[in-house]
C-alpha cells in the first residue's frame, strides 16, 4: 500500500529557498523514518508516520469541507497532518507562521496543526516532525532522544 501511495503524490523535487531548501515528501519519509522505531503505513493511499503505533505525521490533503471552511485561504499543495505536545504550542505555531502552518475545524480542539510543505523549509520541518515524534513517542523513548540529541 505504501508504494500506491507514493505513485499518487507528485514528485518532491526541492525549490530554492533564501538558499535552503523547501520541503517534500521524501524530506518528510527521510526524517520520520531516521527516528528511533518510526515506521511508515498507507491507509486510504495516504502515507502515515508512527512510532508504537501512534500517528506522529501524516500525509493530509485537504476535505471538501476543509476547503468551504477556509475558502479563498484554502492552499493548492502538499499538506501534512503533525501531532503538537499540546493546545498552547499549537496556538504558538499557528499565530508564529501562518503562512506555513494552519488548522481546519476538523482539528479544532485536537493538539495537530497542518503544514504547507511547499511553504517550510527542510531544517523547519525537521523540527516540527521531530516535536510530532516527542509527542507520540513512549515517555523514556523520548527522554533519552532528547538527552542524546537535543
Amino acid at each position: 500500500m505504501v508504494e500506491q501511495a507514493k505513485k499518487q503524490r507528485l514528485p518532491s523535487a526541492p525549490i530554492e529557498d533564501y538558499g535552503e531548501s523547501v520541503a517534500g515528501w521524501d524530506d518528510v519519509r527521510r526524517i520520520a523514518l531516521g527516528l528511533p522505531e518510526a515506521g511508515e503505513q498507507a491507509s486510504r493511499g495516504l502515507a502515515t508516520w508512527r512510532v508504537r503505533d501512534k500517528a506522529f505525521v501524516w500525509e493530509r490533503p485537504l476535505r471538501p469541507a476543509d476547503v468551504r471552511a477556509l475558502g479563498e485561504e484554502a492552499p493548492d499543495g502538499a499538506i501534512l497532518g503533525a501531532r503538537v505536545e499540546h493546545l498552547g504550542a499549537k496556538e504558538a505555531l499557528l499565530a508564529d507562521d501562518p503562512d506555513v502552518f494552519f488548522t481546519t475545524p476538523h482539528f479544532e480542539g485536537y493538539p495537530a496543526v497542518l503544514v504547507r510543505l511547499e511553504a517550510i523549509t527542510v531544517s523547519d520541518l525537521e523540527e516540527v516532525i521531530v516535536e510530532a515524534w516527542l509527542a507520540r513517542a513512549p515517555k523514556r523513548m523520548a527522554q533519552d532522544y532528547a538527552d542524546r540529541f537535543l
